[in-house]
């Protein structure tokens, strides 16, 4: 493994940026006078998923809706377009426009995953330190853990999470966590858990499928509710102390924009609340063999479903119209 490292790390590194957040500031003059300028703050890492421009990061790094984004890649600096913030997993998609075509590293299959397989996290450090390698092993698979974000200072649920001993370090968000082909299993996430010398990557196949439609596209265009969930399974229904073992268990995450039901969103206006569990939708039992999204990826937008859901142990009906 050790001696495979430095090629792969000369391999993806150029394709590794740094996500720069432009706010307006106003500071007073020592004449007492307010002047207007604006403040350059480092949010996290990002990676190119294509030859044409398109990153990839987390969406905790692009929050700031109010703000422009820069990208510095080879010692320049981009003016980034945000292209989709993800209103569900923790992922932001943006483009570059590059006089050339850019570096890129290829999304691996992160469903063949195994445990003890090495992977190499690369990010920019906050503070300065560019492009910091770091090398583990996986350590877990589809981990739901309980785990604490040190910027909201709240205890919340990591989903379905690829778990590695490779350190990872506030800056290092949206940074890759790449195999030994040199191919991206997951994007780094720095979110601070109770454990220690454990990091957390989103895994790979969660974006795949919206990078592939914008390379297509030029947008996103997928029927959309507008929830936060987990699919609930044996272990679950346990851990939560629920009636039921199956259904998309609607929970909220840490973020200021962390609601389980996003406002104004379709399952919004269907009433829909924050621990409910959606049991099913057209009569179709959601599972984890069955999921939610996959249910959801047969419909058409604006095309109405109907929702069985079990509130406070009684089940009610609801219907929805999917938005794009």
């Amino acid at each position: 493994m050790a001696e495979k490292i430095p090629q792969i790390i000369k391999k993806v590194s150029p394709a590794v940026v740094s996500i720069v957040l432009i706010k307006p500031n106003r500071e007073v003059t020592e004449e007492n006078q307010e002047k207007d300028g604006f403040v350059e703050l480092e949010t996290g890492s990002g990676f190119f998923v294509s030859d044409s421009g398109l990153i990839v990061t987390n969406r905790h790094v692009v929050f700031e809706s109010a703000g422009d984004y820069w990208v510095f890649w080879n010692n320049k600096k981009y003016f980034a377009e945000v292209i989709n913030r993800d209103p569900i997993n923790d992922f932001a998609i943006l483009k570059i426009n590059a006089s050339i075509k850019t570096p890129f590293i290829e999304l691996a299959d992160s469903s063949k995953l195994e445990l003890g397989e090495a992977v190499i996290a690369i990010g920019n450090v906050l503070g300065g330190l560019q492009k910091t390698v770091s090398a583990g092993i996986v350590s877990g698979l589809s981990r739901n853990i309980m785990a604490r974000d040190e910027s909201y200072n709240k205890v919340f649920e990591l989903r379905g999470l690829i778990q590695t001993d490779a350190a990872i370090n506030p800056g290092n968000s949206g940074g890759p966590l790449v195999d030994l082909s040199g191919k991206a299993v997951g994007i780094n996430t720095a979110t601070i858990s109770e454990y220690e010398n454990i990091g957390f990557a989103i895994p790979a196949d969660t974006i795949k499928e919206d990078i592939e439609t914008i390379k297509k596209q030029g947008k996103l265009n997928k029927p959309y509710l507008g929830i936060r969930y987990i699919i609930l399974d044996s272990e679950l229904k346990k851990e939560y102390g629920l009636p039921v073992d199956y259904g998309a268990y609607v929970l909220r995450e840490p973020e200021p924009d962390g609601e389980g039901v996003i406002s104004g969103s379709p399952a919004d206006r269907a009433g829909l609340k924050e621990g409910d569990i959606i049991l099913e939708v057209d009569g179709r039992k959601i599972s984890r063999k069955q999921p939610l999204k996959e249910i959801l990826k047969e419909k058409t937008p604006r095309h109405p479903i109907s929702l069985k859901i079990l509130r406070n142990k009684t089940e009610i009906d609801a219907q929805a119209s999917l938005l794009e």
